[in-house]
């Protein structure tokens, strides 16, 4: 019987080990610092807002580990001695392993600001920032958010909920633009100052200033003036968690460095999730660190099939994601860059009158097949637009069909046909007709 030991208990680590569990009888352990039972991550927000509480987060009964072997340890990691298989804990006694996956995560970056290690001043990301929030909360009336992404939206949302004013001071000229094409940036940033938020562009901190008693209450702008707030919220992204790694004989870059199977330069030691950086990507629509909650877990269910003796390399399929920007849902599929490449692609964009819904369509300009899906406040079924990309439907076949990748609710008003119009008026030798209710032989 193996000793198999997991350092993180997030949604990768804990994924490896309950398929583990399901094909080895092998001893497995997992290890972690943030809280003593696996949660949902993604719920954070719904806990500082009253929605739910921590104990509905997790996703398994306590009695769930003891039930399936798997052992929880709940203590920091200090070291690895990658060479005797051992790991160094802060307040246990040594582990041993045969087989050691890392599934350290993320944290939140800092650039070296002066002020950055002040109190109230933080990411959000772990447990222990939705402590910290909590903590402060009560004694805070203005907030900097620094950073222009989906944590910081959540973050922000978060405390409106409590009245507290929040600024958004964005470094890019639109928010997120690293990331949402012009017209679904400017719709974003359009959202934000409606629901009463301060949104500054083309804007960044230098310092952020200590009261003399060692919190923030205030930040330094690059273009000169001050902003006061009692909690400063740093959401400029995230980078592995592997500053405890550096120094070994583990190979690093900005993660872990793995190849398709997980693997590292250390034999029998894996990495996934978060920390790990693929050495070659798995995808042409891909990078080399996969930062997203579901590629967490397709990375645990890959690499349990290795470790239980079915070498499997990692196959992610079509890229996919979603989120919220307050009350616009977002989600998006394949590949939709943030600046359009007119050479080598055509897009439809269609965004409706009030500036709160919008679908994107790229496709190859080539040989016109699906590219890749924006949407804002509409929402797409997830197997069509996976199929229509993956299988490389052509742009008529992909008009023709629309109507059934829609998944609104059933009295929600429809758009396809102002989509399938730009089509008929950019193509009048391949019209396509609008106002079907259904079409048949998508699958």
């Amino acid at each position: 019987m193996r000793s198999i030991v997991i350092i993180g208990n997030g949604i990768s680590g804990v994924t490896t080990a309950r398929h583990i569990r399901k094909h080895s009888e092998d001893k497995i352990t997992i290890i972690s610092a943030e809280t003593e039972h696996f949660y949902s991550r993604t719920a954070l927000m719904y806990i500082y807002m009253g929605h739910m509480k921590y104990e509905n987060t997790k996703p398994y009964e306590d009695f769930f580990w003891k039930k399936n072997r798997i052992d929880l340890v709940y203590d920091y990691v200090e070291q690895i001695d990658f060479k005797n298989k051992k790991l160094q804990l802060k307040q246990s006694e040594a582990v041993n392993y045969d087989v050691l996956v890392l599934a350290v995560g993320s944290k939140s970056n800092k650039f070296g600001w002066p002020g950055q290690d002040l109190e109230a001043v933080q990411g959000l990301y772990s447990y222990q920032d939705l402590e910290g929030m909590e903590k402060y909360s009560s004694t805070t009336k203005q907030a900097v958010i620094v950073g222009g992404g989906l944590i910081g939206i959540e973050m922000g949302e978060m405390f409106h909920t409590r009245n507290i004013d929040v600024t958004f001071v964005v470094r890019e000229s639109s928010f997120w633009d690293n990331v949402l094409p012009p017209g679904e940036s400017e719709m974003v940033n359009r959202h934000i100052r409606k629901h009463g938020f301060k949104l500054m562009l083309e804007s960044e901190i230098t310092e952020i200033i200590d009261d003399g008693n060692g919190r923030a209450k205030g930040v330094k702008l690059k273009e000169g003036g001050e902003l006061e707030a009692q909690f400063v919220g740093l959401t400029v992204g995230v980078s592995p968690n592997i500053d405890f790694l550096k120094d070994t004989d583990l190979e690093t870059n900005k993660g872990i460095k793995v190849n398709e199977y997980f693997e590292t330069n250390q034999p029998d030691v894996y990495a996934i999730g978060d920390c790990a950086e693929f050495e070659k990507v798995p995808a042409e629509d891909r990078k080399s660190i996969e930062q997203v909650w579901y590629t967490g877990r397709m990375h645990g269910e890959t690499l349990a099939q290795s470790i239980c003796g079915n070498k499997t390399a990692y196959q992610p399929g079509v890229w996919f994601n979603s989120a919220k920007f307050l009350d616009i849902e977002y989600q998006t599929y394949g590949q939709v860059t943030n600046q359009p490449n007119e050479k080598t692609e055509e897009h439809f964009y269609w965004e409706h009158e009030k500036g709160e819904k919008s679908i994107r369509l790229v496709f190859h300009k080539e040989d016109k097949t699906l590219k890749g899906v924006n949407l804002m406040g509409v929402r797409y079924r997830h197997e069509v637009c996976d199929k229509m990309i993956r299988d490389k439907w052509p742009m008529k076949k992909v008009f023709q069909n629309l109507k059934k990748a829609n998944f609104d609710p059933e009295f929600f008003k429809r758009y396809e046909d102002e989509l399938v119009g730009m089509y008929n008026k950019r193509y009048p030798n391949e019209m396509v007709k609008v106002g079907r209710k259904k079409v048949l032989g998508l699958f």
